[in-house]
């Protein structure tokens, strides 16, 4: 029996215009221009938390001008696809700005007008970032629709956005070639987490463009050996990054103190202590990422192994 498939109608489009999106698009202005009103104090942390909400509303300002215009409902459901994926990263994109710019940054400023003023963007990115969940919490009921890859595959879908999203972030800190360039062994986890990231991308994208099962083998087994080789690369990442940033021996740092540029009360830039450190930790978190995403292919290829001996 095939699954009715329903369009949303033109007012249920703008009120997720009127409702939704507005207080997106303010809650990200605003923020945005906070911190460029602070000028030189919001320092190079202030400027990457900037465009994040910058991205977050010029993304958004297109989406809502697309759906105003009703070109969506000449491709519904690839369209529902690429929003429902945006608004996962864009409460991911400015959650992540509101923690990493009040615990490296905003805590660290004098009580007067800019600390107000950060402490207000802070609270916007937080909202926003409540908006974008809500639109995806209620996407599936305010369109109707049964069978979009995101809520028929809900865990594969977030488990690849979580992926690719705390990769971005490693990138993000590993900015300073200074970090990496004079270790190989470094270098080679530099490449791990691009080599990851390209995979979970492309696994991403044809889920997107509902390709996956084009593919001349299983896309269960072929997920399955792609995730369990991102698991291996970033076991050898987990070991070699802080074995070669924090040992002594191998040309390490293992206090924060040795670092000069951790000493200061308040720093225009995460100094390359906190970065090391940082990569650390989202290698780590990312690792348990790969682990849970190569459960669940594990046990969707024994549940089809098992299905199949039983129809043999």
């Amino acid at each position: 029996m095939s699954t009715q498939r329903t369009s949303p109608s033109s007012d249920a489009v703008l009120g997720v215009c009127c409702f939704l999106r507005l207080p997106q698009l303010c809650s990200t202005c605003a923020a945005f221009s906070l911190v460029a009103n602070m000028g030189f104090l919001r320092g190079a942390i202030g400027n990457w938390a900037m465009s994040f909400w910058c991205i977050c509303f010029a993304v958004t300002f297109i989406i809502a001008i697309v759906e105003y215009c009703r070109y969506p409902f000449s491709f519904p459901f690839f369209w529902y696809n690429i929003s429902v994926t945006y608004n996962c990263y864009a409460a991911l994109i400015c959650l992540s700005a509101s923690i990493i710019y009040s615990i490296t940054y905003v805590q660290f400023l004098p009580y007067g007008p800019y600390w107000d003023r950060a402490i207000a963007a802070t609270a916007l990115s937080c909202i926003a970032s409540v908006l974008y969940v809500i639109e995806v919490a209620g996407m599936r009921a305010w369109y109707e629709l049964k069978e979009i890859f995101f809520y028929k595959h809900t865990m594969r879908a977030l488990l690849k956005v979580l992926e690719t999203f705390v990769a971005g972030i490693i990138f993000a800190f590993l900015s300073s070639p200074s970090l990496y360039l004079h270790q190989p062994a470094l270098e080679w986890c530099v490449a791990v987490y691009s080599i990851c990231f390209i995979l979970a991308a492309m696994v991403l994208l044809l889920n997107l463009a509902e390709w996956e099962y084009k593919l001349p083998g299983p896309f269960p087994i072929f997920q399955l050996v792609l995730t369990l080789l991102s698991v291996l690369l970033y076991v050898s990442a987990l070991v070699l990054w802080p074995l070669y940033q924090f040992s002594e021996e191998l040309g390490g740092q293992p206090q924060r103190s040795s670092d000069g540029d951790c000493r200061d009360d308040l720093t225009y830039d995460i100094c390359t202590w906190d970065q090391r450190l940082a990569v650390t930790v989202l290698t780590a978190v990312n690792l348990l990422v790969y682990v849970a995403d190569l459960g669940y292919w594990a046990r969707q290829v024994s549940v089809g192994t098992g299905g199949q001996s039983r129809d043999s």
